[in-house]
C-alpha cells in the first residue's frame, strides 16, 4: 500500500505530523510519498532529514501506484488535490489543521487515530460530483471544480448581466455582480454566504446563486445534475473574472460559457463515526444556546 500527503508550506503544517504519520505507516510497512514542494518546506525549515519519497504532479501519484492521499490543511488544500487526483479515483481524506472546514472534517487532535482507521479500512467512501467547464476551453489546466464556478465582474462599479439557458431553455437574465453555479459539495462555500441552499452531499443538483443581484426577488435556484448550463455574459466591461474553487481566470464579454457535470467524481473518505450532519452542526453551530 502506498499512501500520499499534500500540504501546503505553512507553519501550520508543521514536521511533527509527518514524523507521526511515517512513523505509523513504517510499522505496517506501508509506503509514504511527500507533494516536493512540501518536502523542500520541511527540510528548509525543520531540518527535516527522513528519507520519504516525494511526488509533483498527478502523474506521479499514478507511477507511484498511490492508494490514497491524506490532505493536511483546511478546506483550500482540500481542493486543490483535485487537481492532483484528477480521474483517478483515488480517495482523499481532509485532516484540517486550519479553522472552520467542511471538506476537511477530521480534526488534528485526531490525528493518529485518523491514521489508525485509514491503514484498518475502517471507513466509506463519499464520491462527490464535479463541475465541469465545457467552454471556452484550455482556461485553466483543468476545468473542473469540487465548490464551485463563479461569474464575477471585473470592475467595482457596474453591475454585470448575465443570460442563463438550462439545457436549451432561457431561465433569467441576472443582473448582479456576480453568478454562483455550485455543486452539493460546494452548498456550504460561497454560495451559502451568498444566501443559497444547504445540499446534501448526494444530491444530484446545482444551485444557482446570484451574488448582489439587482432585483431582491431574484432568489437561489436548485437544477437537475444532469443539466447543461449555459451562459452568456454582458455588461459595460469588456471582460470577466471566471473562478473554479480557487482559480481564476478573465473571459470576454459576449463570450459564452458552458457548465455540466464532469465525467468523473471526487472520491472523500469518511472515517468511521463521520457524517455530513455532525459536520453541520458542529460548524454551523445548530443547536448551540447562546444564553448560557
Amino acid at each position: 500500500m502506498t499512501i500520499a500527503l499534500y500540504a501546503r508550506p505553512v507553519k501550520d503544517n508543521h514536521a511533527d505530523y509527518v514524523k507521526t504519520l511515517s512513523t505509523r505507516l513504517d510499522k505496517e510497512n506501508i509506503t509514504l510519498t511527500i507533494h516536493s514542494v512540501y518536502y523542500a518546506y520541511l527540510k528548509k525549515e525543520y531540518g527535516f532529514n527522513l528519507d520519504i519519497a516525494t511526488y509533483t504532479t498527478h502523474e506521479d501519484l499514478k507511477k507511484q501506484k498511490v492508494d490514497y492521499l491524506i490532505s493536511l490543511g483546511g478546506d483550500g488544500t482540500m481542493l486543490e488535490t483535485v487537481e492532483l487526483v484528477r480521474d483517478s479515483g483515488i480517495p482523499v481524506l481532509g485532516v484540517n489543521t486550519g479553522r472552520l472546514g467542511f471538506l476537511a472534517s477530521v480534526y488534528k487532535e485526531d490525528f493518529t487515530a485518523a491514521i489508525n482507521k485509514l491503514i484498518n479500512k475502517n471507513f466509506t467512501l463519499d464520491s462527490r460530483a464535479l463541475l465541469q467547464l465545457v467552454a471556452p476551453k484550455n482556461l485553466f489546466e483543468l476545468n473542473v471544480a469540487l465548490n464551485e464556478c463563479t461569474l464575477i465582474k471585473k470592475d467595482s462599479s457596474s453591475m454585470m448581466s448575465i443570460d442563463v439557458e438550462i439545457n436549451g431553455v432561457f431561465l433569467n437574465s441576472y443582473w448582479a455582480d456576480g453568478l454562483i453555479i455550485s455543486t452539493p459539495t460546494g452548498s456550504t462555500a460561497y454560495s451559502l454566504s451568498c444566501g443559497g441552499p444547504l445540499l446534501v452531499p448526494t444530491s444530484d443538483s446545482f444551485i444557482l446563486t446570484p451574488i448582489a443581484p439587482h432585483n431582491l426577488n431574484v432568489r437561489p435556484i436548485v437544477i437537475g445534475g444532469n443539466s447543461e448550463i449555459h451562459l452568456k455574459i454582458r455588461g459595460r466591461d469588456k471582460q470577466s473574472i471566471i473562478s473554479m474553487d480557487s482559480r481564476m481566470a478573465t473571459v470576454q464579454t459576449e463570450e459564452e460559457v458552458i457548465l455540466k457535470k464532469a465525467p468523473y467524481l471526487f472520491n472523500m473518505i469518511n472515517l468511521e463515526g463521520q457524517h455530513f450532519f455532525n459536520t453541520l452542526r458542529n460548524k454551523l453551530m445548530w443547536g448551540l444556546d447562546k444564553r448560557n
